[in-house]
């Protein structure tokens, strides 16, 4: 039969928007770490994330909350990312074990098995977290961020949908 070849330019602009949709994946991957820096700092430190999903469009945040927020509470999380935002703070991987991991701080999901090495990014004084990636290299290149909605998932759990606005 017929094969459907990609003429070159064709194949250079396929390639193009894949690194253009990594990139803002990367970007929305960044805001989810300063999101759940930002709900801890506002709601307490019982918030843990419970789940995530990170497309090229939005975030999608689950997190341990028993309460609906209130606008100001939103508001307040959004500030303390754009404020993290425009701070254009340096995201630096660095690979250690769990244990130097967790005695430096780094938030994980610790009940989940992990590697003999991680990966831990570290965002200024605002984030600290075990990670695969990937990230962003600063956080002034992600852009405005901003809460599109904020709903119950399951018992005792939250959801956030965010978007960041160019």
């Amino acid at each position: 039969g017929c094969r459907r070849t990609i003429s070159a330019p064709a194949a250079a602009i396929h390639k193009t928007a894949a690194t253009v949709r990594r990139r803002l994946t990367a970007a929305l991957h960044s805001a989810t770490h300063l999101l759940q820096a930002a709900l801890r700092k506002v709601l307490g430190t019982h918030v843990e994330q419970r789940g995530s999903n990170i497309t090229a469009e939005r975030l999608r945040f689950d997190f341990s909350h028993e309460d609906k927020m209130t606008p100001e509470q939103l508001k307040q999380v959004e500030d303390l990312v754009n404020d993290a935002i425009s701070r254009d703070l340096p995201i630096v991987c660095e690979e250690m074990d769990v244990e130097t991991a967790k005695n430096s701080g780094a938030m994980g999901l610790f009940e989940n098995k992990y590697d003999a090495k991680v990966k831990v990014y570290t965002m200024g004084d605002v984030s600290k977290e075990i990670c695969g990636g990937p990230h962003a290299s600063r956080t002034g290149e992600l852009g405005r961020f901003k809460i599109k909605k904020e709903e119950s998932s399951s018992r005792g759990v939250r959801r956030i949908k965010a978007v960041l606005e160019r």
